[in-house]
């Protein structure tokens, strides 16, 4: 990999690199849409982005494109790639994954990926969430996904609690971004919150005791700019956290604290409709 990954990113590591141990995961959409279309994503055939990804004052480039149709459940969704691993939080939501338009809401379904490089495989199984709905309301709730996964480290078991959100926050005349200046921008935002707690036996004590390792934070908290008729042309994502401090005689292999921040950049795209 070309950038660095910070040790702040292991606690996203070590919430999702299991995911498949979680639960039944209740996922809520908000109403039926009957509008007409979106073009705030055109997913034409081999439309694609390319960004500039800058973290932390590193510099990469993800090219992201639609690759192919494919049918899940009887319905043809456009599956998305990148020409290389992805490093953007944007383009890895959206590689390897399936989109459709329903009405104004753009649906992905997949593996909701939040991977920046192999170290931090982070993947969260959605179906038909909304991550853009363009007739939305101001802080309007699009999507949610909520679940537990349980895992053991170093002995302690894990109980992670987690939820994905998505809300609609507002729609801009313009907006400017990288120099350019885009129209009809709709600004979208993506949190994942988390609380891990592990219940633990304690000499002395007669009976197990729950642990707090995390509290309910936000881990990640990601605005997404769509401009009609081109798609996504901006991105913020800033990855924070704070452990509580453990008792004496419990480690982990995770840093007490992360702070991290990434902009996505568009600087060229070639879409049709």
């Amino acid at each position: 990999m070309k950038i660095k990954i910070l040790l702040s990113f292991a606690i996203i590591t070590l919430l999702f690199s299991c995911s498949t141990n979680s639960t039944d995961i209740p996922e809520t959409n908000t109403g039926s849409d009957n509008s007409p279309q979106t073009n705030y994503l055109p997913l034409a055939l081999r439309n694609y982005w390319k960004y500039r990804v800058l973290t932390d004052a590193v510099s990469q480039t993800d090219s992201l494109y639609v690759s192919n149709d494919t049918t899940i459940n009887t319905k043809i969704y456009k599956k998305f790639k990148t020409r290389n691993m992805p490093i953007g939080f944007f383009s890895n939501s959206l590689n390897k994954n399936a989109v459709r338009i329903e009405g104004s809401k753009v649906l992905l379904t997949g593996s909701l990926a939040f991977n920046f490089g192999v170290a931090l495989p982070i993947n969260l199984s959605v179906n038909d969430y909304t991550i853009f709905q363009e007739n939305a309301s101001n802080n309007q709730i699009l999507g949610s996904v909520s679940g537990t996964i349980n895992q053991t480290v170093q002995n302690y078991p894990l109980a992670i609690d987690y939820t994905l959100k998505s809300t609609s926050i507002e729609t801009l005349a313009t907006y400017s971004s990288n120099g350019r200046v885009y129209t009809d921008v709709k600004k979208v935002k993506t949190v994942l919150n988390a609380r891990i707690t592990s219940t633990i036996t304690v000499s002395g004590i007669p009976f197990p005791v729950v642990l707090s390792i995390l509290d309910p934070q936000d881990v990640v908290t990601s605005y997404q700019y769509y401009s009609k008729t081109i798609g996504m042309v901006y991105t913020n994502t800033v990855i924070n956290y704070r452990l509580n401090s453990l008792p004496n005689g419990i480690t982990l292999p995770l840093p007490s604290s992360g702070n991290q921040t990434q902009e996505e950049f568009l600087q060229t795209y070639d879409v049709s409709h």
